[in-house]
């Protein structure tokens, strides 16, 4: 399985000619688009305070490059504020996306309500498909905790829904754990690093072993490292130079804290699970420090 890593522009790169100039032949079978969100933060190789206009312009067009490199029947996980659902399903449909689901992940955090509205505990994630079917869909069993209201857990799982609530985020202080990448001095490399066990709930769903899976913002590779666990190709592109030098050594030095051999249990009750997780060659071991991959 292969995982590399483009650093540069994904509206630059994110073309079939500009994949095979990189060696990428095969067509892209899933994308987690996980952008900036345009809410005035300090990056250095990204202005994330674009007019609003202008933003989803840009996001639209992305979602437009995405749907040209992808196989029929593909699919996009669009992640977003829940404020901007009206403007995540539109640049979708206007990219040529067939909405399947809008999915809600809750979040583990307390949400401080502001003076006139609920407390925001939830983010939208947008799951299409390149036309009105998809090519790949598995129906994830879960060994979920028993829920109040019921006496006995059920003996083979419960299907995965469009509500995700038992997933965690990795915020910034103890539960992020060993999962967050920090530097020497401890603090977090990235704010904003998405759980595995997110990624590896999307690329079981949408994806098969031998698949190209697309993160045109890699950030700090997580989509990259589930899907080398999971036995799929994939493609990080990522404009930060630092940032994407640091994707292609997490996913070439294997830490511990990166395994996702302990979330296999909690899927076993799904009927397929050993063809769509193969078991790996290589278990994926390696770096026990934290601290060791950012010195």
């Amino acid at each position: 399985m292969f995982a590399k890593v483009l650093a540069g522009d994904c509206t630059q790169l994110l073309s079939e000619s500009s994949l095979r100039a990189a060696g990428v032949e095969m067509p892209v079978t899933l994308t987690f688009l996980d952008p900036p969100f345009n809410q005035g933060k300090d990056y250095e190789y990204f202005d994330d305070a674009m007019a609003e206009d202008a933003y989803w312009r840009w996001m639209t067009d992305v979602c437009r490059r995405i749907h040209d490199v992808t196989v029929d029947g593909g699919a996009l996980y669009f992640m977003q504020r829940e404020k901007n659902a009206e403007h995540v399903l539109r640049s979708m449909r206007e990219a040529g996306w067939a909405l399947q689901n809008l999915i809600v992940w809750l979040k583990s955090t307390s949400a401080v309500p502001g003076p006139h509205r609920f407390g925001k505990q939830y983010q939208i994630i947008a799951f299409g498909t390149k036309g009105q079917r998809p090519r790949v869909f598995h129906r994830l069993r879960v060994d979920a905790p028993l829920r109040p209201g019921y006496r006995h857990p059920r003996q083979s799982g419960i299907y995965v829904t469009d509500c995700w609530d038992d997933i965690r985020e990795l915020t910034s202080g103890y539960f992020a754990g060993e999962e967050a990448l920090r530097r020497p001095t401890g603090e977090r490399f990235h704010k904003q690093q998405a759980p595995l066990a997110l990624l590896a709930r999307i690329v079981l769903s949408s994806s098969n072993p031998g698949d190209l899976v697309l993160d045109p913002f890699a950030g700090t590779g997580t989509t990259l490292v589930a899907a080398k666990q999971l036995g799929r190709h994939s493609l990080g592109v990522e404009i930060d130079p630092a940032n994407a030098a640091m994707i292609e050594r997490r996913v070439s030095e294997p830490r511990d804290a990166d395994s996702l051999d302990q979330l296999r249990h909690y899927y076993r009750f799904t009927e397929n699970l050993d063809e769509i997780w193969p078991s790996p060659v290589t278990p994926w071991r390696g770096k026990t420090q934290q601290m060791s991959l950012m010195e």
